[in-house]
């Protein structure tokens, strides 16, 4: 059945659904869908994955979205915040909305987790369309310079303070897998695009 969004339940995952969602995750990314769903198994392993969300159309998963613990190193004091990764959606049900209606979801659900804020990387152009904004328009610091700036996005929530500034740190296993932000070539493709979109 082809999704037109409205037939759409998004609702928490359970462990019934990892098997599904893993297809899912496989199937959106490609070569990097195996990488992908490891550190999300090794983030539930080590209970640093907060929340993970599924688009459900009749009896198939068809999209996901998860939620994961980090830290923004604020002057006052760390922060508990979360990060967004990954947002997935099969391919044949891509430019039907569900991702948008799975990320409609994130702010509700992270603030039943108290997160002042959400961070993510990704498509400026595509998230800036949804609510989100480029993290350092806030003060809050990229990871790592092998993110685009433009790239770096945040959701500033209910609970975010002015102080709350500073550099997003990311748990441990993200750097171990080495998804954090991109490598050359295509980093220095995204980064010489940049330049020349501001020229």
């Amino acid at each position: 059945m082809v999704a037109d969004g409205t037939d759409i339940e998004v609702r928490e995952a359970g462990d019934a659904d990892t098997p599904a969602m893993e297809v899912v995750v496989e199937a959106a990314f490609d070569e990097q869908g195996a990488a992908i769903n490891d550190v999300m198994a090794r983030l539930r392993g080590v209970e640093d994955m907060a929340v993970e969300l599924v688009a459900v159309s009749g009896d198939e998963v068809v999209g996901l979205v998860a939620l994961s613990r980090a830290w923004l190193d604020a002057r006052e004091r760390l922060v508990d915040v979360l990060v967004l990764s990954p947002l997935a959606v099969v391919p044949d049900q891509q430019g039907r909305g569900i991702g948008t209606r799975l990320l409609d979801a994130v702010p509700e659900a992270a603030e039943g987790l108290g997160a002042p804020l959400v961070f993510l990387e990704g498509d400026p152009g595509f998230y800036a369309a949804r609510g989100w904004q480029t993290a350092s328009g806030h003060g809050l610091e990229r990871p790592s310079r092998r993110i685009p700036e433009s790239a770096c996005q945040a959701r500033l929530l209910a609970g975010h303070e002015p102080w709350m500034t500073g550099r997003l740190v990311y748990p441990d296993v993200w750097w171990r897998l080495d998804l954090v932000g991109l490598r050359d070539p295509l980093l220095a493709e995204i980064e010489e695009a940049d330049l020349g979109s501001r020229q």
